[in-house]
């Protein structure tokens, strides 16, 4: 796979979607501080109730830069996916010159591999990159 040639990977449209928070991260976060100097005002960090909201984003990026950003609201689900595919994904390969050209990849969310979602990128996406499992 990574034995491509280089026109190769210029015509592969990357898609994703992220979670930006507001305040700080919703993972674990690693510390690092001397022996009894946990409650020392520079090793504390404040918080927000309920983490104080973020913001879900989806795009997608190729070797010549960067296609549409759609901001979701609530929680995305395939249906939801598959409206943002078919609004963003062709026209943002047509704006970023790859015309009907390219490669789609997308990693193994469940929403990705949904049926539904398989079907309409099999008959509107030229080629599809696997994804391994």
């Amino acid at each position: 796979m990574l034995n491509k040639p280089e026109m190769y990977w210029n015509n592969v449209l990357f898609a994703d979607e992220s979670k930006i928070n507001i305040f700080g991260s919703d993972g674990r976060i690693m510390v690092r501080r001397r022996k009894n100097e946990e409650l020392n005002p520079k090793n504390l960090v404040g918080t927000v109730k309920y983490g104080g909201g973020g913001v879900l984003v989806w795009g997608c990026m190729s070797a010549s830069g960067l296609g549409n950003l759609v901001f979701i609201d609530g929680i995305m689900n395939h249906a939801l996916y598959l409206n943002i595919l078919r609004d963003n994904l062709k026209l943002s390969a047509q704006n970023l010159g790859i015309g009907n050209n390219f490669v789609f990849y997308q990693d193994n969310d469940p929403k990705h591999t949904a049926l539904i979602v398989r079907l309409w990128c099999l008959y509107n996406c030229p080629q599809n990159l696997k994804t391994p499992p």
